[in-house]
């Protein structure tokens, strides 16, 4: 093949060999020229990426010690008062007390409650109260009101144990 490639060169003018040689140069220097500007565009985004991605990781990392520190501290005992006694104390404590309709105690450990119209974010905020004083939530249907960011609530809540 190559003695081929020689024999078509060397038939070729000088004229058409050094055209040839000209183009091939060029068509070099376009392919050089392409894969530096797709590199270069490349690099960018990498860099872009990388920057991203480093703050994730520190992110993570930060989110590992926190998780690390949540694990090693005491867990709260639960509070022994009467269940009850403690929602509505909690109920009173984020003041969404006068949206609470109804308070039904099924044993020691478990109550309903049901909300008229309260704040979905005042709703979610007395969720996470009650979560620190041991008391879960364990069934709960929620419903839009017409009004913006108002919902109607029924709950069941269990002590933790």
């Amino acid at each position: 093949m190559r003695a081929q490639l020689r024999k078509q060169w060397e038939s070729r003018a000088p004229r058409e060999r050094t055209v040839i040689a000209i183009l091939a140069a060029l068509l070099g220097i376009a392919l050089y020229w392409w894969l530096v500007q797709s590199g270069g565009d490349t690099r960018t985004k990498l860099r872009a990426s990388v920057t991203k991605l480093h703050a994730q990781a520190t992110r993570l990392e930060q989110q590992a010690v926190e998780l690390e520190r949540l694990r090693a501290a005491p867990v709260t005992p639960a509070s022994q008062s009467d269940l009850r006694t403690l929602v509505e104390a909690q109920a009173g404590a984020a003041g969404i007390s006068q949206a609470l309709v109804k308070i039904d105690t099924r044993d020691a450990n478990q109550v309903v409650v049901v909300f008229g119209a309260v704040a979905f974010a005042d709703w979610l905020n007395w969720i996470a109260s009650l979560k620190a004083q041991q008391v879960r939530l364990d069934t709960c249907k929620i419903e839009a009101l017409s009004t913006p960011g108002m919902i109607g609530v029924t709950a069941t809540l269990l002590r933790a144990k």
